[in-house]
């Protein structure tokens, strides 16, 4: 097994790292293998739609993204992490994240999604929500906890202090984990879902 974790934070050792390093933890003691990527203090550049990805099979803009959808393919599951901004994510995060899943064309079928978002005080659901959303559209199921996957600090480390935040962290990791699991012998005794062509409807 192995999970993919993109931290959008553009801050190292963060909040946000605090919850990822809980799950991280987990992961380990689960004996599966973690990958992690921080990217929030990057310069990604965002989708400008020229679907030139169709033709080449990448991103035209040969950045991380297509370098990180070599270790996304290669994963069981994917950790998407972020800060709160304005009730969003952070714009990098995002910028990534909507040209990762338009321009890949691997299978993302069964491979398992969860978010994990970090505010001082509030927009944490609005955010949790929008990153979901990339899972919904790709086939993903999406691993959950014991509350929604937050944590609250402000000032660096603060984090430390949401311990019903860590918890929910190491519950989710657990639970991620042991979907995968299950999903892997799902796969070898039944193989995935039937598809269908994919039938396309503008509404104009």
């Amino acid at each position: 097994m192995k999970v993919l974790i993109i931290n959008g934070s553009p801050r190292l050792f963060g909040n946000t790292s605090i919850a990822v390093d809980e799950m991280k933890n987990v992961f380990q003691k689960e004996g599966v293998e973690v990958d992690v990527v921080q990217i929030g203090g990057k310069s990604i550049r965002g989708c400008v739609a020229c679907d030139k990805c169709g033709e080449i099979g990448e991103c035209v803009f040969n950045d991380e993204v297509n370098e990180i959808a070599k270790r996304f393919e290669a994963a069981d599951g994917l950790v998407i992490a972020t800060p709160v901004y304005y009730a969003s994510a952070n714009a990098t995060l995002v910028a990534l994240l909507q040209r990762l899943f338009y321009s890949t064309n691997f299978d993302k079928t069964m491979k398992v999604g969860a978010s994990l978002v970090c505010a001082r005080r509030g927009g944490c659901s609005s955010t949790f929500d929008e990153l979901n959303k990339f899972f919904t559209i790709s086939n993903m199921p999406i691993a959950s906890s014991s509350y929604w996957n937050s944590i609250h600090g402000a000032s660096k480390g603060e984090a430390q202090m949401d311990e019903e935040g860590k918890q929910v962290m190491r519950t989710l990791a657990r639970n991620m984990t042991f979907l995968m699991k299950s999903i892997a012998l799902g796969k070898e005794q039944f193989g995935l879902p039937e598809t269908e062509p994919k039938a396309w409807t503008n509404f104009i």
